[in-house]
């Protein structure tokens, strides 16, 4: 009997056994694309709450961006900090960079990890205009900036000078030079090496030191919510200024050719960009905008196109680069990325207000052209099949085939005048 009781208890401790180190260990990842926006804070919050419902171990948080809104990444680093689930940071693919608000992240993550040939850095506030931007040197801004990049830095045992040279001289460093000067903890070419690396570290999270397990764990991907999706794009600031821009030009292709739906477009397009924008726009930017819209609108009411259309198509474009208030005390993005946005804003809206000027001018000369009702009246046309009296049917005029009919009716072959027109139909008569 005591034999078999300790057998019973042999087996069942093997199969708990079995059944506890059969747990498979999972890693969430989350990706940060593009210019860094709430919508990223509002879905790393939730991919927080799936980590800690489905027991997953770490959190690895993909970087590859310009930089974004710094209320945001302040948000973001919050979560971080207080998150149960150790995060790691990694700069990913080779050849990305985690500028400004980027390398904020990275800091606060519980482990910073760079692929080869990455780059962090440029973390100096400045102030953005379309002939190019300048560093801030500010002191109460830069000083609230400092605190916040020493302050990680320092809780996870970096490099703090260096950190804060990020800030002060806008410092870009590889990662061979950020690992060497204890800046991150790991380079991997990839995330399985990564995962292979970290296996076994002990990091300090907001409820004590938990070592990782993660050489074999499962990779799972975090996918962002519809919502998520379509805030992230329209909060991107080309994406929301040119939304802003479209739905203006809309809008007036809308009064000047209604019941095409361009009202309807224009204020949707409107709607987006001020959501995408957090309804943070730039006053100025916002009068600029109207009053270019005015002259548009009152351009379509003079002969040609002149004085009036060109300073409005400038206002717009200026009014664009403006529309969204790039302070630093709302945007932690590298300078690099402002060009860009420079270039992208005017470009493109040179050619949409191109475009929107070549539809107006058609539009306008359709609008002067002159009624062809009176020159076609008294020309002859061909019966191709015969009709019945006021019956519909195709006649031949000026090589083109026409709708026509006639209150004598009309037989094949036989040559008619034209008397009026009914909307696309041709009225004939018999000519005797």
């Amino acid at each position: 009997m005591k034999r078999a009781v300790i057998f019973l208890i042999l087996i069942f401790s093997f199969l708990l056994f079995t059944q506890v180190n059969s747990i498979e260990e999972k890693v969430l990842i989350f990706k940060i694309t593009g210019t860094i926006s709430i919508a990223h804070y509002e879905a790393l919050a939730d991919a927080i709450n799936i980590a800690k419902y489905e027991g997953i171990s770490a959190i690895v948080i993909v970087l590859s961006t310009p930089g974004g809104s710094l209320d945001a990444t302040l948000k973001m680093i919050t979560l971080i900090t207080n998150s149960p689930i150790p995060i790691i940071g990694y700069v990913y693919p080779s050849g990305t960079t985690a500028w400004s608000a980027g390398t904020y992240i990275l800091m606060a993550c519980h482990i910073a990890a760079m692929a080869p040939h990455t780059v962090i850095g440029s973390c100096q506030p400045i102030s953005y205009s379309p002939f190019g931007s300048t560093p801030i040197n500010d002191t109460k801004i830069i000083n609230a900036l400092i605190s916040v990049m020493s302050t990680h830095a320092k809780a996870h045992g970096r490099n703090e000078t260096l950190a804060i040279k990020f800030i002060t001289e806008n410092l870009n460093v590889d990662d061979e030079e950020a690992y060497n000067y204890g800046v991150i903890e790991v380079r991997a070419d990839n995330i399985e090496s990564l995962l292979k690396k970290i296996d076994g570290m002990s990091v300090n999270t907001s409820i004590g030191n938990v070592t990782l397990k993660t050489a074999n764990a499962k990779i799972i991907e975090y996918n962002f919510r519809l919502r998520d999706s379509l805030i992230n794009v329209i909060s991107d600031p080309t994406i929301s200024s040119l939304l802003f821009l479209i739905g203006l030009l809309a809008l007036i292709y809308g009064l000047s050719a209604p019941g095409h739906g361009g009202e309807i477009i224009g204020a949707i397009a409107i709607l987006l960009a001020l959501i995408g924008m957090g309804f943070d726009i730039n006053i100025a930017s916002l009068i600029m905008m109207i009053i270019g819209t005015i002259l548009l609108v009152y351009e379509l009411a003079t002969p040609g196109f002149g004085l009036f259309g060109i300073s409005g198509i400038i206002l717009l474009t200026f009014g664009a680069l403006f529309i969204v208030p790039f302070t630093p005390e709302k945007w932690a993005i590298s300078s690099e990325w402002y060009a860009t946005f420079t270039y992208s804003i005017t470009a493109i809206a040179l050619i949409l207000s191109a475009i929107f000027v070549f539809i107006i001018v058609k539009i306008i000369q359709v609008r002067k052209r002159p009624s062809t009702i009176g020159k076609i009246v008294g020309e002859i046309v061909t019966a191709i099949s015969d009709a019945q009296p006021n019956e519909v049917a195709f006649v031949l005029f000026r090589g083109e085939h026409w709708q026509a009919k006639c209150s004598t009716g009309m037989k094949k072959g036989k040559k008619y005048k034209i008397i009026d027109k009914d909307g696309p139909i041709l009225i004939l008569e018999e000519i005797t």
